[in-house]
């Protein structure tokens, strides 16, 4: 019977969102279909209950702030000033410029949370450069749609909110815990386009000047602040200071001042940022409330402990389950984005995991790193899709040339299993 429900409402689902109905509505409406034929409690009353609650967490304040903070810094010079401050810095590494894409998505990626905005930000300053410098467009192309997955990786970031609030563990423990899996998947990006120089010299433009040290550290005035910014933001949580949103509230602040300091903060920037920042959360609010109500829905069916039963009688060992789940997600993810992948599947998946006694921090980062991974698959990833836009070039192109970053990743994900401590420690030192 369990079976039977779940069918109907999936495909329920699925005619709502090829109708066109946008993902937060098409969850609500799959909830009501749910509650009005498979349940006594009136519809009504439960959707209530459910969108309030999700509207009303404490701990989603975090999620706008962080939204609008990124905001805030778009309009600055950072985007414009990132290549001039990275580019003397990566010059003397095998690959040279093509580290200013792992980099510049690193940096970006902590100031926006969102993969398709680190990408196009980061891909209107070094594709053009790099085409102009001579660069191997496969390689600019590829490096691009890996390292803008960061976006999702490296605190502060949307996805870790949504999970945080799904999974009901602390935010700020995920960001710390994305920490080093952000560093250790941006060092593999980097490995790699020094791996590929050194085997492809003739690739890659010759040097065309040296830069003294005091050169370089003028040329990144505008990148330090910054830097520093989202340090403190990151060192506040990691030092038990403050909480996820107020860090997030000291960001906002700190951008505004140096947005100011930079000339950059006029009423209509202002302006602009706040508005982006509420058209961001409303729609991921939306989503929320719709998942928060197919969530309970599911639970008065009792979906998800059948379908924890289901796996449980399965007797799949802890990496057949992982692997098993991470293949779903990616498959999910060619058809959403990660936000809605999140929010539909956790109150189904999450009873599963806590059964099988996984970590619900180390799984938080799993689960990224793995919706990152769609973010680049195709036939809707939307790295891929952003990357044409820029480019022109076909997907399957795109596709191809940025199949060694979904490897990488795929290596990714193994470091963390055989070495969760990657994952866990860094929130294991929290005070």
């Amino acid at each position: 019977m369990s079976i039977l429900i779940s069918v109907v409402l999936m495909v329920v689902l699925f005619l709502l969102l090829a109708g066109g109905v946008t993902i937060g509505l098409a969850l609500a409406g799959v909830a009501w279909v749910a509650m009005e034929l498979f349940s006594p409690r009136p519809a009504g009353d439960a959707m209530a209950v459910a969108i309030w609650g999700s509207s009303t967490s404490w701990t989603l304040t975090a999620l706008p702030l962080f939204v609008w903070m990124g905001e805030i810094l778009f309009r600055t010079r950072l985007s414009q000033d990132m290549f001039r401050g990275l580019a003397p810095w990566v010059e003397p590494l095998p690959g040279r410029l093509l580290h200013t894409n792992v980099f510049g998505c690193a940096i970006f990626a902590a100031v926006s949370g969102s993969s398709a905005a680190t990408c196009a930000t980061i891909g209107k300053m070094t594709l053009p450069e790099l085409a102009r410098r001579g660069y191997p467009e496969g390689m600019a192309i590829g490096t691009l749609a890996g390292a803008g997955t960061l976006g999702l990786l490296i605190p502060p970031s949307i996805i870790m909110i949504v999970y945080g609030v799904a999974a009901e563990v602390s935010i700020a423990k995920l960001f710390v815990a994305g920490v080093i899996p952000g560093a250790l998947l941006a060092l593999l990006f980097s490995g790699y386009v020094i791996g590929w120089s050194l085997v492809n010299r003739t690739a890659i433009p010759s040097a065309r000047e040296r830069v003294p040290f005091f050169e370089k550290l003028r040329r990144s005035t505008s990148l330090i602040p910054v830097v520093l910014l989202i340090a403190f933001v990151v060192g506040s949580i990691y030092g038990g200071f403050a909480t996820a949103t107020e860090a997030a509230a000291v960001g906002v602040v700190g951008a505004l001042v140096l947005a100011a300091a930079q000339r950059a903060l006029t009423w209509q920037s202002f302006r602009e940022s706040l508005l982006g920042a509420t058209r961001m959360y409303c729609m991921i609010a939306l989503i929320l409330a719709g998942a928060a109500f197919l969530t309970l829905a599911m639970g008065y069916l009792g979906l998800p402990r059948a379908l924890a039963e289901f796996i449980q009688s399965l007797g799949l060992p802890e990496w057949g389950l992982l692997l098993a789940l991470a293949l779903f997600y990616i498959v999910l993810g060619c058809f959403l984005d990660g936000i809605s992948i999140i929010v539909l599947t956790m109150g189904v998946i999450l009873p599963t995991v806590q059964a099988a006694g996984i970590d619900l921090i180390w799984f938080g980062i799993f689960v990224t790193i793995v919706v990152e991974m769609a973010q680049i698959t195709p036939p809707v990833g939307f790295n891929l899709f952003v990357l044409q836009g820029m480019t022109g070039r076909q997907i399957p192109y795109i596709a191809r040339v940025t199949a060694p970053m979904f490897v990488l990743m795929c290596m990714a994900l193994a470091l963390i299993y055989f070495f969760p401590a990657l994952v866990t420690w860094l929130p294991g030192q929290m005070k």
